[in-house]
């Protein structure tokens, strides 16, 4: 009778990684999805002192108006008349967001009330205007 060799081969656990990187990837995307961005608008500008100032914080978009009534949204200069539909725009991709206008010291108040008006023609539900804390 011929003998049976035994082979005393020891066996590694495995560990299945594909459910937890399913996991991951599932996070990831939930994440970016659910996460808010905020759109700068580019430019540095003195803004004026207010004893009334409050923080805001769910800010989404903001719109530079330089010394010179030069308008910035999301680093690029608008021209007035393309304001709305740049605003629109910009708010269709963050649909509910709020916009914060960041005016110059030296700014006009026209140029001002200008892009008021062209966010509520887009149909901006909230606009602030932003200052410094005296």
């Amino acid at each position: 009778m011929a003998r049976k060799e035994r082979h005393s081969k020891t066996e590694e656990a495995q560990m299945d990684m594909t459910p937890m990187l399913d996991i991951v990837f599932i996070m990831l995307i939930f994440f970016i999805v659910t996460s808010s961005f905020v759109k700068e608008s580019g430019v540095t500008v003195q803004e004026p002192n207010a004893l009334t100032a409050e923080s805001k914080p769910l800010a989404n978009v903001f719109i530079g108006i330089q010394a010179n009534d030069k308008i910035w949204i999301q680093k690029k200069p608008v021209d007035p008349k393309d304001l709305r539909p740049t605003i629109q725009r910009v708010m269709s991709e963050n649909p509910g967001g709020s916009i914060v206008i960041q005016a110059d010291e030296g700014s006009k108040t026209e140029t001002l009330i200008q892009v008021m008006n062209a966010a509520k023609a887009a149909g901006v539900g909230s606009i602030a205007v932003a200052a410094n804390r005296q």
